[in-house]
């Protein structure tokens, strides 16, 4: 059966390996998750497991004395949300909600609950959040370019360079590598090794750092490209 699971970073620490050796990990807060949806071909045109993370509060509804509505907790789960893990049998609204696309998704089953324990050390995993957003940054910082002289008489410092010829091609071609906004995206590391699992206290301990700041979402699943 495939795995995957979701978990909030909690930070970057080290530990010895049995070989006496200093490593650097990654430390999650993985799960405990619950499956809030199976969904099958002939259903739902694909196979995959919905599974939610962190208990939500629901948003209330009340009226006054006149009549008018008066919403609590407006940032809560809405109806539609309480009704889908209730029909999964899952106690209480998720905040996260995200889908594994699996073949062999129809061993899960709903309310199903997934801890960190499903990985063992050892294993490979791919890893994906959101990066940092480092907001506008130049083409030093944001691609790695080289600065162009310092002194006095040079215009050319942390410019970016030329964007192309005048008259031919007269544009600038799709793709170059110019200033812009930095950060804030999806990003995937492949074949990471999980050097420690927590089982009591739902912690996973994977080799190096990951993309995104503390407390943020992190998808972890089996490798796809096993090194």
């Amino acid at each position: 059966m495939k795995k995957g699971i979701l978990a909030t970073k909690v930070g970057m620490t080290q530990i010895f390996n049995e070989a006496g050796e200093l490593v650097p990990v990654t430390v999650l807060q993985a799960g405990p998750c619950y499956v809030t949806q199976v969904k099958t071909v002939e259903n739902d045109g694909y196979s995959a497991v919905q599974v939610g993370f962190v208990d939500k509060k629901d948003r209330v509804v009340n009226k006054d004395a006149n009549g008018k509505k008066e919403i609590k907790n407006r940032h809560g789960a809405t109806k539609a949300e309480q009704g889908h893990v209730k029909k999964a049998g899952v106690s209480s609204s998720k905040r996260f909600l995200r889908e594994f696309k699996f073949d062999d998704a129809d061993k899960y089953q709903l309310a199903q609950e997934i801890k960190a324990d499903i990985f063992a050390a050892g294993d490979k995993v791919d890893a994906t959040a959101i990066s940092k957003g480092k907001g506008f940054q130049g083409a030093i910082k944001r691609h790695g370019q080289s600065r162009g002289p310092m002194k006095h008489g040079s215009k050319f410092h942390r410019h970016a360079g030329s964007n192309g010829a005048c008259s031919s091609p007269s544009k600038v071609f799709k793709g170059k590598k110019m200033p812009g906004h930095m950060g804030c995206k999806r990003v995937t590391i492949q074949n990471l090794e999980v050097v420690r699992v927590d089982a009591e206290n739902n912690l996973l301990l994977i080799k190096g750092s990951m993309p995104g700041p503390k407390k943020c979402l992190v998808t972890i699943k089996e490798a796809v490209k096993q090194a």
